[in-house]
C-alpha cells in the first residue's frame, strides 16, 4: 500500500474512532498534498510525500519553539502533538554514525575536495537521503566531511 492510500486508510480510522486531533492533523497532511499535486500537476509518489510530511514537521518544530518562548504551552503542546502524528509517516531515521558513512561514500564519488565543493555534494545527498535523515544533520556532515 502506498503511503498516500495508508494516511487516506488512517484518516478514516480516525474519523470512525472520534479521534478529533489525530483526524486535524492527517486532514492538514491530505490538504497539504492535494495543493502538491494541483499545483504542479503531478501524481505524489512516497518520496514525494514524504518531503511533504518533512516540510510539515519542520515547520510544528519551529512554531513549538515560538510558542514555547512565549509561554504559551496550550499551543506546543498541540503542536507537539501534530508532530507525534505526522512522524508516524515517516520511515526509520538513520543514526549519526549512517548519515556520517554515507556522506563519506558520497564525497568520494563526487570527488569533492574542500568547502567549495559543498553544494555538490548536497545536491545527492539531497536525492539519496530524503525522507532518511533530516537535512540539517546531513548539512553539518558535510561541512564536518569537506572541512577535514
Amino acid at each position: 500500500m502506498s503511503l498516500k492510500n495508508q494516511i487516506t486508510e488512517d484518516m478514516k480510522a480516525a474519523m470512525r474512532a472520534k479521534e478529533v486531533e489525530r483526524l486535524s492533523t492527517i486532514r492538514m497532511l491530505l490538504a497539504a498534498m492535494k495543493q502538491k499535486e494541483v499545483d504542479e500537476r503531478v501524481e505524489l509518489d512516497d518520496v514525494a510525500v514524504v518531503g511533504i510530511v518533512d516540510k510539515l514537521i519542520k515547520q510544528r518544530k519551529d512554531s513549538h519553539t515560538q510558542y514555547s518562548a512565549a509561554g504559551r504551552t496550550d499551543l506546543a503542546d498541540k503542536e507537539a502533538a501534530e508532530i507525534k502524528v505526522l512522524e508516524a509517516y515517516l520511515p526509520q531515521r538513520l543514526s549519526a554514525e549512517e548519515i556520517a558513512a554515507e556522506v563519506a561514500r558520497i564525497v568520494a564519488e563526487t570527488g569533492a575536495a574542500g568547502p567549495g565543493d559543498m553544494g555538490k555534494v548536497m545536491g545527492v545527498a539531497k536525492t539519496r537521503l530524503a525522507g532518511k535523515a533530516e537535512m540539517g544533520q546531513v548539512s553539518a556532515a558535510i561541512k564536518q566531511a569537506l572541512s577535514r
